[in-house]
């Protein structure tokens, strides 16, 4: 089992597997924090002199501004509840690490959450990246390294 791990670690390339989680966790935080402004319901009619079609089918913004509401908070709900059904399944310090890390609505530092958990920077870091590769997997971001075909 474990040379199974290492050969799969030894496959991700860890720059680009470490972006893509970093990159999770700010989809998240904005999830958390906003809702975008073309969901909104435009309230300014507008006018156009294009003549209407009588096709039967009826169009307005307010439906189209409620389904793309309803589309966005399904996607929105589902993404939150893989990271944080990825974020449940680490060891408690890496759990706590990553979650007041990237998961609260402040932003945090580093050296605020190592001195709050009472570790070394360098130990922070390794449970950090112990926990990337751990969600990478587990959300499937990991990026593999590229093998080259002889010539």
């Amino acid at each position: 089992m474990a040379a199974i791990q290492t050969s799969l670690l030894r496959d991700v390339n860890g720059k680009e597997t470490k972006v893509n989680v970093e990159k999770a966790f700010a989809d998240y935080r904005m999830y958390m924090m906003t809702v975008p402004e073309d969901i909104m319901p435009k309230v300014t009619p507008s006018y156009s002199l294009v003549p209407p079609s009588n096709t039967n089918a009826f169009h307005s913004s307010t439906e189209d501004t409620v389904i793309k509401r309803v589309d966005y908070e399904i996607k929105r709900d589902n993404f939150m509840q893989r990271v944080q059904r990825a974020v449940n399944r680490l060891s408690k310090r890496e759990r706590k690490l990553i979650i007041k890390t990237y998961m609260t609505y402040e932003d945090a530092y580093a050296f605020d959450v190592y001195n709050e958990m009472g570790i070394s920077e360098a130990t922070y870091y390794r449970i950090r990246e112990q926990a990337f590769y751990k969600l990478a997997f587990a959300l499937q971001l990991q990026v593999y390294k590229e093998t080259e075909t002889p010539a």
